[in-house]
């Protein structure tokens, strides 16, 4: 069936009963913004908003104790990622957008879905781009047959030591090459992703594995390179392409190197990258879920409070209204690569992903095992790992 807005005033009615209030629980870059709305809601409604701030890495644990005792707050803002521990537990209230659905980044939205059910309010993505030096690469290739074609000729011309670079092992950062190939981890349902259909193996998996075997079997990547030297490899001018996130823009703009940002290359379709999203929850144990919907849809789900929060913390915005007036052109090059961007999985079977995967990695890197053999074997690791769970 097709959500519902919940009318303001109806929750307004029933929340007269006693003393109406809300808590939310914010970190200190978000609680000011919360503040102003909480006493506009205040005003009209006459219910008390308290906003209590606590460091953005303790809002979930401390939320996993206090609320099953009713002593929780109503609402939280965290990461999507948080999202299949919490529903699990039984600690969130599903939400509905309502008529507002369309105005929000639907991979965002996706974000914040557990088993075809939504549990958030996104307010914020966050996902790598394409990185280079425009000084060096004049033209950004849309491929990645077209990076190792402009690599190869950057190297040969004695441009740089590397035209493109990648660090060993991470396949957080190694994910867009993998979906441009076809590639995926699980595979994708309206109802969420799917932990019985692992990817890792999938024809388009292997075939990014091969292109990166290709890579540093002609010279192009090199091993034991990690974050860290792959930044400082393009920062001084010997590297001229790379992937990385906005967490990476005050170093690259210290350096002072020749720097902008693209949307990831493609290869057999375009690529999608991990996407991390940030959004208000609401608690299962809160004394008015009504309420604290009516609070999120409509008084923080607005155009003038969502450019609020963007402007406390500049990340691209998961509200469509604010997302595309964005004029920072490196924040505008993180929103264009995130456009068609996958949520990453926040499903429990996801931590029996990584290690796996990212070993194969490794071992494509130091030229161990064959690409195929490492993907498939991957594979197999991670079916193992989650029929055990």
């Amino acid at each position: 069936p097709e959500p519902t807005e919940v009318p303001a005033e109806e929750a307004a009615a029933q929340s007269e009963e006693g003393a109406p209030s809300l808590t939310v629980c914010a970190d200190n870059t978000r609680a000011p913004v919360l503040r102003d709305v909480g006493d506009k809601f205040e005003a009209e409604f006459g219910v008390c908003v308290a906003v209590v701030e606590k460091g953005f890495g303790d809002i979930r644990d401390d939320f996993k104790v206090a609320a099953p005792t009713g002593e929780g707050p109503d609402i939280i803002i965290g990461a999507h990622d948080w999202l299949g521990e919490l529903v699990v537990n039984g600690l969130l209230s599903e939400i509905e957008l309502g008529d507002k659905a369309d105005q929000f980044l639907a991979a965002a939205v996706q974000g914040f879905t557990y088993e075809g059910k939504l549990y958030g309010v996104p307010y914020a993505t966050e996902n790598v781009a394409f990185v280079y030096n425009p000084e060096l690469v004049e033209e950004v290739p849309t491929t990645w047959s077209g990076v190792t074609e402009l690599a190869a000729q950057l190297e040969a011309d004695g441009v740089v030591q590397q035209g493109y670079i990648l660090q060993q092992g991470d396949p957080y950062h190694f994910f867009p090459i993998q979906t441009a190939f076809g590639g995926y981890v699980f595979g994708l349902t309206p109802e969420g992703y799917d932990p019985t259909d692992v990817g890792i193996d999938s024809e388009g998996s292997i075939a990014a594995a091969k292109w990166l075997d290709m890579m540093v079997k002609e010279g192009h990547l090199k091993a034991d390179i990690d974050w860290d030297t792959m930044h400082a490899q393009f920062e001084n001018g010997d590297a001229a392409m790379f992937i990385t996130g906005p967490w990476a823009l005050p170093r690259l703009r210290e350096s002072g190197i020749p720097y902008a940002i693209a949307k990831l290359p493609g290869e057999v379709q375009e690529a999608q990258p991990f996407l991390g999203v940030q959004g208000f929850m609401v608690s299962a144990f809160s004394d008015d879920p009504l309420l604290a919907q009516t609070f999120l849809m409509d008084f923080v789900a607005t155009e003038e409070v969502m450019q609020a929060i963007f402007e406390a913390d500049p990340r691209p915005a998961a509200f469509l209204p604010v997302r595309e007036k964005i004029d920072d052109p490196d924040l505008q090059g993180f929103a264009a690569a995130g456009a068609n961007g996958l949520a990453m999985p926040a499903i429990p079977e996801m931590s029996a992903v990584w290690s796996a995967w990212g070993d194969a990695i490794t071992l494509i890197f130091q030229q161990s095992e064959d690409p195929e053999v490492a993907f498939k074997n991957a594979a197999e690791q991670i079916r193992t790992a989650i029929a055990g769970q």
